[in-house]
């Protein structure tokens, strides 16, 4: 069976189908969850994204790709359990140091302090903390919540966290291109 029928299975009440879904999956997952957490929370959090998989397995559609699909799953949990964490989780830079595949990138640490630096200017120029550009920076790129939900808890329509979403990007472009265009 392919990954989509493995799915269609799950939904279906297959708890076979999950099992040969970890076992496809979960090495990868791991490799790039050990890349943003702690190694000691890497299992649990797996656990738990195959769980959200077990309850959302009805709503997937097979029009991308089933891999891409079960990373979104394991990267909320991820941002869940760094939400419980609190600021102490993990630092942002982590997140940036993944590849397209998912692979840890050979960091050196004094290029990862610089990049530090340059992230926390670049979150000064989004105003201050509370501050309704750096809620949506906060809600949206460090909580990883959906556009739907940022509008809920801010209370305004989805159509104003997409366009203080666009300044966001835009003002963190501004601030971080100059640097890296310039070294």
């Amino acid at each position: 069976m392919d990954d989509d029928e493995l799915i269609a299975a799950v939904a279906g009440g297959d708890d076979g189908a999950l099992r040969e879904l970890f076992a496809r999956h979960a090495p990868w997952l791991a490799t790039r969850l050990r890349a943003i957490l702690p190694s000691a929370e890497v299992e649990d959090v797996l656990q738990e994204s195959f769980l959200a998989v077990w309850r959302g397995a009805g709503s997937y559609r097979p029009q991308g790709s089933p891999g891409g699909w079960l990373w979104v799953i394991t990267r909320r949990q991820a941002a869940q359990w760094l939400r419980r964490r609190g600021p102490a989780g993990l630092p942002l830079a982590a997140l940036d140091s993944l590849d397209d595949r998912g692979s840890q990138a050979a960091v050196d640490p004094a290029e990862a302090a610089v990049f530090r630096a340059e992230l926390a200017e670049a979150v000064r120029a989004l105003g201050p903390a509370g501050s309704a550009t750096h809620e949506v920076w906060r809600l949206m790129y460090v909580e990883d919540r959906t556009i739907t939900e940022v509008a809920g808890l801010m209370g305004v329509p989805e159509g104003t966290v997409k366009s203080r979403a666009h300044r966001v990007r835009r003002l963190m472009r501004s601030v971080l291109r100059p640097v890296r265009d310039g070294g």
